[in-house]
């Protein structure tokens, strides 16, 4: 398992963003040396955990519990064949491209530890957007990407440090539970009766879906 790229965004104007100011960065680019990774700050107020990454939408990206968004150069390859085009490191808006780890179906609250010292914890599984939709091109996309429910894991940041492509990925905590990224993604999207379930995960969980596995549970004991 290791770290194929490091990926970062710059500010550009789209017609296809609701970002007030029109600007996006979702087409992140590898770069070259160490990368500084650091926790950024609660959500609406940090940005990106990655040095040199710019976040543009803070209401829905960025902040602690979505630091650093990872994505398997399998599923990249995946799509590549479905697609019919090539489809370069970053470009689903992934910090982290990664090889020979199973991203989509790490455990919440999986750690997983990059080079000698950066640790990052799993949070979630990405939701798609109209940006992202926009980015690609593709007719449908939300619902297609959707559809095949391999979003790709959020992470936090435990051990901040530097990080670089080549950096060998080892798995250094796994939960007791099955909740996955994929399988938080599927609750609170398509098959919400899978909600309580996500209880398992504690507060490792993304605090966004705790709460409305809660909500949920707590509705159906009425």
């Amino acid at each position: 398992m290791k770290l194929l790229s490091v990926n970062v965004g710059r500010p550009q104007p789209v017609p296809y963003t609701d970002q007030a100011e029109g600007v996006t960065a979702i087409d992140k680019r590898p770069v070259e040396g160490p990368v500084r990774v650091a926790a950024p700050g609660p959500k609406g107020v940090g940005a990106s955990g990655v040095a040199g990454d710019t976040v543009c939408e803070l209401r829905h990206h960025g902040g602690d519990e979505q630091a650093v968004y990872a994505f398997a150069r399998e599923d990249l390859d995946d799509w590549e064949r479905e697609l019919g085009r090539s489809l370069a490191n970053g470009c689903f808006g992934e910090n982290l491209t990664t090889e020979g780890l199973d991203v989509s179906g790490a455990l919440i609250g999986e750690r997983w530890r990059i080079g000698s010292v950066v640790v990052l914890e799993v949070t979630s599984g990405r939701i798609p957007c109209r940006t992202f939709q926009g980015h690609l091109g593709e007719r449908g996309w939300v619902k297609r990407f959707t559809r095949k429910g391999a979003t790709g894991a959020y992470l936090r940041v435990i051990e901040p440090g530097e990080i670089r492509a080549g950096d060998p990925i080892e798995i250094v905590h796994r939960p007791d539970h099955e909740v996955t990224a994929a399988m938080q993604f599927r609750a609170v999207t398509t098959e919400r009766e899978l909600l309580p379930q996500l209880l398992a995960a504690g507060e490792a969980l993304h605090s966004e879906a705790l709460a409305a596995a809660r909500k949920y549970v707590a509705g159906q004991a009425r």
